[in-house]
């Protein structure tokens, strides 16, 4: 990952960077004849580089590198936002029941109109905030750490009408001013503040009371002030800079969280679509066995061999086939379609994608086993998971923000030095007095006398505010102490969580590949008896009732085998999820997909 010097350093290049909603060149790789063939790398390759919640997330160590270069002009870190988008629920694969018992009439399917009634569409948030809404205090003010020169020129001319003439020596005063002034602050960690100003003033006038006109005063003086106790010291003072450093760290974990997020999102939602696009494969079959049983009824009962009323049965299976294969083929073009756009910039807007239909290329026949030990799972997940990391660093962030609110409740004590430098220069006034000739001269002595520090004016002092109560800062601190308190109450919320997230997660893998066994045999059972039937069917010795009926055991058998290979899939996904290791299991680099790439 890049250093954090680098990503300043680019900081105002990176932020002015346009948006490009172009897709990555691998969609057009990928992209054959109209259709997107996908393998599971395929699909998460295209989430990595065009996935806008992954690349939402890519700005957010830049948000980080902001912060920095903030605190270390002496302000107070923004934040980073917390909250993580998730993949859409989708279709969620064919949930066909595996029936075992004698069908007492012929099943038939629900269409849904609405992908939002069976909550295909939403999509979750999570947020790995633990510290809680409400902003803790600010506690003393930290210096300006960046230098700030300022600079004031005027000029003005000014008549004034004398009622004592004797004071000017005339009734009306003329005088030209111009000044100019030059400053320079800068606050340092300790809490010092450094003050440098250099004024300048050139005068005019008209009145024979002055010795010199024109003449120039100037003065350089300096100012240095050191709090001793509230707001003293570099812990204090950086703390800002500290919580920024920190910062940075927690921007790479929310990247690496929306990593596994999305790469979760898409694992299920490509097992799904390929469950789906299996299902449909076994609908079409269903129904060509329907079409089938169809004609070779038709010629039974012209032959004699059967009697009518079958051929209105058969009928009827044709047409309940044919509504269950439309039916999964439109949960399929929806799963395609949410899954999509997850994988694209602009989803259905652009007519590439819009147009292009998916064939998924499945991996290997049996799901990898994942029948790790529970303890051995949670140790990987705390050391893997990013959400616990991040929660640690919260913490961090607001014990550190605490050492502020304590500071908060400490007197002002200031200690102060001062030292200044003050020249003269001017002309002659011709009407005026006799002048000191040592003063004769022009600008440039009044310089010399500055830097020889010929008339110099300097002191200190010390400055003490005690307050008798300070119940804003004691209510800030107790405020402070409670939410902190809160905060390792939420991260023992959260470690819990995993916990719970891997005991679930390892019930539902064990629960899915006991469900996909016993499916899978069910469905071999079923060829087994459908062929048996068949065989009698096509001697005269059964009827098509009885053929229906066993070509509804196989078709819904087979859906159910592939919807619970599926979800044995999925439970694998999600117990890689829970321990974090999702990333490393699927090859993906975190540094080179904050770059746009796998």
């Amino acid at each position: 990952m890049r250093t954090s010097l680098a990503i300043l350093a680019a900081l105002p290049l990176l932020a002015q960077q346009p948006v490009d909603l172009r897709n990555s060149p691998r969609f057009e790789k990928l992209l054959r004849a109209g259709n997107l063939y996908l393998t599971l790398d395929d699909a998460l390759a295209l989430a990595i580089e065009n996935n806008l919640d992954v690349e939402l997330q890519r700005s957010t160590p830049l948000a980080a590198a902001a912060d920095l270069l903030r605190t270390r002009g002496g302000g107070a870190a923004r934040g980073l936002p917390f909250t993580l988008q998730e993949a859409p629920t989708g279709i969620g694969g064919p949930s066909s029941q595996l029936l075992t018992g004698a069908a007492r009439t012929i099943p038939g399917s629900s269409v849904s109109t609405n992908p939002f009634e069976t909550g295909a569409l939403g999509a979750i948030q999570s947020n790995l905030a633990i510290t809680g809404a409400i902003p803790l205090s600010s506690g003393p003010a930290i210096p300006n750490f960046d230098p700030y020169v300022s600079g004031r020129f005027n000029y003005s001319h000014q008549s004034t009408l004398q009622t004592n003439p004797v004071l000017f020596g005339l009734s009306d005063l003329v005088t030209d001013n111009v000044a100019a002034t030059a400053g320079f602050r800068q606050g340092f960690g300790s809490g010092a503040s450094f003050a440098a100003t250099f004024d300048n003033l050139r005068q005019v006038t008209n009145s024979p009371r002055t010795s010199y006109s024109p003449y120039t005063t100037s003065s350089l003086g300096l100012t240095v002030t050191q709090p001793l106790l509230r707001g003293f010291g570099f812990q204090v003072n950086r703390r800002y800079q500290t919580i920024a450093a920190n910062q940075q760290k927690i921007a790479a974990l929310i990247f690496r969280q929306q990593l596994i997020n999305t790469a979760y999102g898409v694992t299920r939602l490509f097992h799904d679509l390929v469950a789906l696009f299996e299902d449909v494969k076994v609908k079409e079959e269903s129904f060509r066995l329907a079409q089938r049983l169809l004609d070779d009824t038709r010629a039974q009962v012209e032959e004699g061999t059967q009697a009518r009323v079958e051929l209105a049965r058969a009928n009827a299976q044709l047409f309940s086939a044919r509504l269950d294969l439309e039916r999964a083929r439109g949960l399929l073009e929806e799963q395609e379609a949410i899954l999509k756009n997850v994988l694209t910039r602009r989803g259905g807007a652009d007519p590439a994608v819009r147009q292009a239909h998916i064939i998924p290329l499945p991996g290997d026949a049996a799901p990898p086993d994942e029948s790790r030990p529970e303890d051995q799972l949670i140790e990987l997940a705390h050391q893997n998971r990013p959400d616990l990391s991040l929660a640690q660093l919260q913490i961090s962030n607001s014990e550190i923000s605490l050492q502020g609110a304590r500071n908060a409740l400490k007197p002002q004590l200031d200690v102060l030095a001062f030292a200044q430098n003050n020249g003269l220069a001017g002309q002659s006034n011709p009407i005026g007095t006799p002048p000191d000739t040592a003063f004769i001269g022009g600008y440039g002595l009044a310089l010399s006398q500055i830097f020889r520090r010929n008339y110099p004016v300097y002191g200190g002092g010390i400055q003490l505010d005690l307050p008798v109560r300070n119940r804003v800062a004691e209510a800030d601190l107790a405020r402070d102490e409670i939410q902190l308190r809160q905060t390792r109450i939420r991260n023992q919320q959260l470690e819990n969580q995993v916990r719970l997230e891997i005991e679930d997660a390892l019930i539902a893998l064990r629960r899915a590949r006991a469900a996909y066994e016993a499916a899978s045999k069910a469905r071999a059972f079923q060829e087994e008896s459908l062929a048996a039937e068949q065989a009698k069917f096509e001697a005269g010795a059964s009827t098509s009732y009885l053929v229906i009926q066993f070509q509804t055991f196989l078709a819904q058998s087979k859906s159910t085998e592939v919807a619970a290979r599926g979800a044995w899939l999925k439970a694998v996904a999600a117990v890689r999820r829970a321990t974090a290791s999702i990333l490393d299991d699927y090859k993906i680099n975190v540094d080179a997909a904050l770059q746009g790439s796998r």
